[in-house]
């Protein structure tokens, strides 16, 4: 693999939630928590069975993997105003119930190592944040491209990686990108998909919070953190909550800070939206 990117993107602001959110942030609020599903739900082994502890326990493994984040993974950013075409929106400054100069964070980059023979060598990039472009959960799998191209004598003839696409919400689904030769003489490669949609199949979907109530009246665990692993995910990011970050600026309607992309240029890689 090349890389995994996990996006969860909010397009509202704090709205009336701003005397919770001031006091914890995204960090606490979306990223050691639902990212970190997201995230270990996509690193884990395979289970020795599909039941909630040995689930639980593989998805304990991928955290406990996880090397020392360092100040130089982690970009923090917070939303400013928005005056275009007659519409204004409030930045997180002056929205009702954040405290003057209020340097919480409303988004946060991060590059991940897993440290296990799977992972070794693929960075994780993370990110979310409120009043990004639109409403998204995605975890995207960048495949690498062969290291030597059957068609490296077509000049001009660019081959690109293959992509799994799992989109959580709000159009639940995957993906499947690749290269395809286009009809006709001479080389020529366009990217195109495979897809699958859940709601086009089966229709909608029942709601998350409908499953959850479902599973404690049946005592199913599966879907739940166990207690250990809180205590790592929290050994992980409590540090990140010391670091004295700039909060870079982003415009409301962007996908973040212009700073986060230098997590992952630093390898050649850029974020990538399906």
């Amino acid at each position: 693999m090349k890389n995994v990117q996990i996006t969860v993107a909010e397009e509202l602001g704090v709205g009336s939630r701003a005397g919770y959110y001031d006091k914890s942030g995204a960090l606490r609020d979306m990223l050691q928590n639902h990212l970190t599903q997201l995230l270990t739900i996509t690193a884990m082994e395979a289970p020795a069975a599909f039941e909630a502890d040995a689930i639980r326990d593989e998805k304990v493994k991928v955290l406990r993997s996880i090397k020392t984040i360092s100040e130089s993974d982690v970009i923090f950013g917070q939303y400013g105003p928005l005056h275009n075409n007659g519409q204004s929106l409030p930045g997180y400054l002056e929205e009702e119930g954040v405290a003057p100069g209020s340097k919480t964070e409303t988004f946060v980059g991060l590059r991940l190592r897993i440290a296990n023979w799977r992972w070794e060598g693929v960075p994780f990039y993370l990110r979310t944040g409120k009043r990004l472009r639109k409403r998204l959960s995605q975890i995207i799998v960048n495949f690498n491209e062969p290291p030597v191209s059957l068609f490296q004598t077509y000049e001009g003839c660019q081959l690109n990686s293959n992509r799994l696409i799992i989109t959580v919400q709000p159009d639940e689904g995957f993906d499947l990108e690749f290269d395809v030769k286009t009809p006709g003489q001479g080389m020529d490669l366009q990217k195109q998909k495979l897809h699958f949609s859940y709601a086009d199949k089966f229709g909608a979907l029942p709601d998350g919070y409908e499953t959850l109530l479902h599973d404690v009246i049946t005592q199913d665990q599966t879907l739940f953190v166990r207690s250990d692993e809180v205590e790592e995910a929290w050994k992980l990011y409590e540090p990140l909550l010391q670091f004295d970050a700039p909060r870079y600026k982003y415009d409301i309607g962007n996908w973040g800070p212009k700073e986060a992309n230098a997590l992952l240029a630093e390898k050649g890689h850029r974020w990538i939206i399906s």
